[in-house]
Parts: structure tokens; sequence; C-alpha cells
């Protein structure tokens, strides 16, 4: 267990004094490692410990948060995450229970929260397979029914969760207003690159910028839109066990907002595994993309979504682009991506039909 960023004995004092007694503790797995997948960074640390309590073993996750650029540079940047990780995870449907919050110091167990060094979140443990593995695998299997059923299913957990609305114009206001300026979104993420990166000059990255303030104030109007949401629905996020069982987890950056945000998030995760084999949305892709959108509308009836679902393709779009979280990506598939990017922001309403259209 040398692996974990506490002392053993303080983390043994700590789960017996959360579980009630007496524990073993048994061993620890590192979680979250990107050897397997496309994607190769996250922003925390995520250990999978195993320990026994009145002869029964149990498993629960533990997650710190690391310093870096993306807004999580002060303790309490980091500490803001957590807690909301927590209240909020408790509070949505098929997603993994948090089980506590807490910190340990930097010499052990303390009363007072300004001794505080490390936070943590304690989570319960999930089974199951990531959904990113799927869509990797399809790029070597055929599609199989299973497949087309867990895109809809996860279209028609979308659609249940964003039918709570809630009146609150401010809170939307505030939403959009992280999406653009927030650590983690579109300036994080753009400060994440380098200068003068060779697919999108720093011009065309300030371009990409005043796209997306203009489209804050076009999103003022649609306030009415705010509703609860996931705020982080992408595949690394998604576990399922068998059929369309799955669990989600990882909710972020706020109980409320716009339901693109979490469309957008794993639509664009069907074209990004499409682009990378097909160079275009193609193919079980295609089919997985169409039935999940399909299937989300179907429940919603909301084709307004594509009048304000823009600069969140743009800002998922940042993401899957950067050479940060994906160093792997040939210049095609970046280049294609950065005009995904900018030709979304400049078009009033997208057409979900078309969406090849603006790799070009």
């Amino acid at each position: 267990m040398e692996n974990i960023p506490v002392k053993i004995d303080v983390l043994k004092e700590y789960l017996e004094e959360r579980f009630g007694g007496p524990v073993e503790l048994i061993g620890s797995d590192k979680l979250g490692g990107f050897d397997d997948t496309i994607k190769k960074l996250g922003y925390g640390d995520t250990f999978l410990i195993t320990f026994r309590k009145d002869g029964v073993d149990r498993s629960v996750v533990f997650s710190t948060m690391r310093n870096d650029k993306y807004g999580h540079q002060y303790m309490w940047d980091r500490v803001h995450v957590l807690m909301f990780q927590y209240y909020a995870g408790r509070k949505l449907s098929k997603h993994a229970k948090p089980l506590d919050i807490g910190y340990f110091t930097e010499h052990g167990s303390a009363c007072s929260v300004r001794d505080a060094a490390t936070y943590f979140l304690l989570t319960e443990k999930v089974e199951g397979t990531d959904y990113y593995l799927d869509l990797a695998r399809l790029s070597e299997e055929p599609l199989a029914n299973r497949d087309l059923e867990r895109a809809k299913a996860l279209g028609e957990y979308l659609a249940d969760v964003h039918k709570e609305k809630k009146d609150e114009p401010d809170l939307y206001t505030r939403k959009i207003r992280d999406l653009v300026g927030h650590g983690e979104c579109i300036m994080g993420i753009v400060d994440g690159y380098p200068r003068h990166y060779e697919f999108c000059s720093d011009d065309t990255f300030c371009e990409i910028e005043k796209f997306c303030v203009e489209w804050r104030w076009k999103l003022k109007q649609y306030t009415s839109r705010l509703c609860r949401e996931h705020g982080d629905f992408h595949p690394w996020n998604i576990k399922f066990r068998e059929g369309t069982d799955f669990s989600t987890f990882d909710r972020s950056r706020g109980e409320y907002g716009e339901a693109a945000d979490d469309v957008a998030t794993l639509s664009i995760n069907y074209l990004l595994y499409s682009i990378l084999k097909y160079g275009k949305l193609d193919g079980p892709y295609k089919k997985l993309h169409d039935i999940y959108m399909e299937t989300y509308l179907d429940k919603t009836n909301d084709h307004d979504i594509f009048k304000v679902i823009q600069p969140f393709y743009a800002f998922r779009g940042l993401v899957i682009a950067s050479p940060e979280w994906y160093p792997d990506h040939s210049e095609e598939v970046r280049r294609k991506l950065f005009n995904f990017i900018r030709n979304v922001l400049s078009t009033d309403r997208i057409n979900i039909d078309e969406i090849n259209r603006y790799l070009e």
C-alpha cells in the first residue's frame, strides 16, 4: 500500500472510525490508469482500498485531487470539487454512492480544518466495465445489438435526468459563464495548450474564445432551459455490467445546467472514435450516435437543443483535441477536430444529420 498518499496506520484508524470497529487492511490498487486508452490525463489520483471487517471483505474508492493548471492550484479549488462530488453525487440516480469526505493532515489525524493538508473523497466501488472499452472494441469487432441497446439506454437516462427543471435564471447564467471562463472549461483548456501550437495558432484560439463569449450572450435568452444534469457524462465516467445495467460517477460542475452539456459530452466521443477509425462519423459509431440522439430527442422533444449546443461541442472538442489529454492523435485527426470546433461555433443551428460537414 505504499502508493497511497497517507500513512497506513492513519488510513486504518480512519476506516475504523468511519465503519465503526476494527478493520484489517488487505490491499490497494491504483485506478484510472491510461495505458489502455486514448485519453492520457485526469484531475486526480484514485485508489481501490480493500479491507476486512467482521469477517467480510469490502472495497471502497479513495480519491484525491492534484494541483494542476486547470483551476486547481489552490487547496480550496480542490476542496470545492470534492465537496461538490460528495453532496451532488448522492442526489443523482445510477451514480456511485459517495460515502464520506474528509482530510488528512501532514502529521496524521486532526480536529481542525485549518490543519488539513489533503482532502479526499470516499465512494462505493462500482462494478462493471468502462464504456470507452466498448467504443474501442468496435474499431476491430462488429457492432452487436447490445451496443445499440446501451446507446439507447444512455439517451433514455439523460432524458430522465434532464426532465427535472429549475426556475433560477441566475444559475443558468452562471453555468454558461463557467463554461466559457472556468479553469476546467473552455478558457482553462485553451490555456493548457502550448503557445504557438502548430495545429491552432494563438490568433485562432483568440478567435475561438471570442466566438464563445458571443455564445455566452446568445444563451442568456435560454435561462428557462435550466435543468438537472450530470455535468461530465463521458465514456470514462460510465460503467456497464450485464446488458444495459450501468452506473455513472464523477458528477461535475453543478447540479443544474444546460441539457446540451451532457448530450454533447457523450455525442462527441462517438464522433472521436469514428474519426480515429474512419476519418468521419461512419460505421458502427454513426449507428450508436444516431440511436443515442434519436432516443434522447424522442423522449424530450427538445429540438431547441441544436440552437444552444455549439459552445458545449466546442468545449469538449478542445478537450479531445488537446495534445496533453490526447497525445497520440494524428495531424489529420487534430485538424478535423479544430475544423469541427470553429464550424459549430459559427453555425446558428446545428444540423445533427450533417455532422461530417463540420469536420471539413
